[in-house]
């Protein structure tokens, strides 16, 4: 590009994270949304704007491939659903979520609703998994991924008898679940499962319940790793045999690490997340009924076994598993309290400040984990999670030599707390850039709505291998 043709933004002075070299010293320009140009600091430029990131670092945008929207956290259904939680990712330098849609009705009839208002306001690009769990639901796959552009389907390992009957869901069982591998491997789709196996859960929790003790240990002590690993290598080994693709969600123990890690050595097809309450809370910490989650808190040795995982690449993806309910359905017995809490502002900066701060994880790493491999597996790639020439200018600009303290009191969630209240990061989000566009600047979001419906035509290997590139649109 010649120095004589004017860009709209470009970022200059800053150490910038690029593919395959690391943090280098760069200058960006960026046109049309995309990256135009990564130069060599100073090289002349016209440009609409200037945006210095001296002494900072910018990094490609983060995407949050593990949300749940609305008070339900079925799905967004009004403005003030998608504000105050895509307010809450742009400020943690999240320029793209995947969201969970879960519900027994027809997904074609709930997606037009559900593209519109999130394209009206959310302030950051995102895309869908759905939550698999009809017979006509499953039936429709093929039309999710070919006319809707969702490629990866939820499916809950734990919805037996009357468990999924808080959220509308039906009872499930292995046979539907083989059924939803086996029609995922032909359409380029990949199946997250939860993986709990509630029988045991059933056998467990009042033993657990009488036994009682500290919250949070009584609950890992009604859920135990067992519960996991067992659930996890089940649907390993059915994905093998059927040779599918599965991105199991938020892997909390060793146990189940080491289920799906050996499954690894004779399939390709096992993907892993974590969390960062995973790495960071354990249930030994006093948080009382703000710590309750599904799969549970663990032990502290867990959460070394993932950090572990995490550095050797075991780990493909870091997500929030953000739930944005109201604190008041936390404020109860550990038995009656909601499970989930609010997590996607606190994701970038937790990860950067505890993995590469204090742990010395190469800042490559937290990338490839937050930004790089989310968008490979679920064909949002080349488009996003890297800063290269034609990619979407995407990106958190971040300072080292600051710090960051949470607060229920300054997140945007509705939530309206953390669990890592008082907990100082150290590091901040200065700027996200979306599109080229700042949409948060030092914690204050600046833009509401221009958030882009993202298709994705596969999801797994098959996006690993395809190398499609994402489209928008869709409705």
């Amino acid at each position: 590009m010649s120095s004589a043709e004017l860009v709209d933004l470009a970022v200059v002075n800053g150490r910038v994270v690029l593919p395959g070299e690391g943090a280098v010293d760069a200058d960006l320009w960026i046109r049309d949304g995309r990256f135009a140009g990564i130069v060599s600091p100073g090289t002349p430029v016209q440009a609409t704007d200037i945006l210095d990131a001296a002494g900072k670092t910018v990094l490609p945008g983060a995407i949050d491939a593990h949300i749940h929207m609305g008070t339900d956290i079925t799905m967004a259904k009004t403005a003030d659903e998608v504000v105050g939680e895509t307010a809450s990712a742009v400020a943690g330098g999240v320029t793209t979520v995947l969201a969970y849609l879960m519900s027994a009705k027809p997904y074609e009839e709930l997606f037009p609703d559900a593209v519109r208002v999130m394209e009206e306001h959310s302030a950051c690009d995102f895309g869908f998994h759905f939550c698999i769990g009809t017979q006509h639901q499953l039936e429709q796959l093929d039309a999710y991924v070919r006319n809707l552009g969702v490629s990866s389907f939820k499916f809950f390992m734990n919805f037996k008898g009357e468990e999924g009957k808080y959220l509308n869901l039906p009872s499930n069982d292995d046979g539907f679940l083989w059924k939803l591998l086996e029609r995922s491997t032909g359409i380029g789709a990949m199946v997250d499962p939860h993986t709990e196996n509630i029988e045991l859960v059933w056998h467990l929790r009042e033993a657990a319940r009488a036994a009682g003790g500290p919250d949070l240990v009584a609950w890992n002590n009604a859920r135990p790793p067992i519960v996991e690993a067992e659930a996890a290598a089940r649907v390993a080994m059915f994905a093998e045999v059927i040779d599918a693709s599965i991105y199991v969600v938020h892997c909390s123990s060793k146990l189940a690490l080491d289920a799906l890690t050996a499954r690894r050595a004779t399939h390709d097809g096992v993907f892993i997340e974590t969390c960062p309450h995973y790495l960071l809370l354990d249930q030994d910490m006093a948080i009382g009924t703000y710590g309750k989650v599904n799969p549970p808190l663990r032990t502290a040795a867990d959460r070394e076994a993932l950090w572990q995982a995490l550095a050797a690449g075991d780990i493909d993806v870091v997500g929030s598993d953000h739930v944005p309910r109201h604190k008041s359905a936390k404020e109860k017995d550990i038995w009656s309290a909601s499970a989930g809490f609010p997590g996607i502002e606190t994701l970038l900066p937790l990860l950067l400040s505890e993995g590469h701060v204090k742990r010395g994880i190469p800042l490559e790493r937290i990338v490839d984990v937050v930004s790089a491999r989310p968008a490979k597996l679920f064909g949002l790639a080349p488009r996003k999670g890297v800063i290269s020439v034609g990619s979407d200018a995407d990106m958190a600009i971040v300072d080292f030599g600051a710090t960051t303290t949470f607060t229920g009191e300054r997140m945007h969630s509705a939530a309206a707390y953390t669990p890592y209240e008082g907990f100082k990061a150290a590091v901040a989000v200065t700027h996200t850039v979306l599109a080229g566009r700042v949409v948060a600047s030092n914690g204050q979001v600046t833009a509401r709505g221009g958030g882009r419906y993202l298709r994705r035509a596969a999801s797994g290997r098959a996006a690993l291998t395809s190398g499609a590139a994402v489209g928008t649109g869709g409705k």
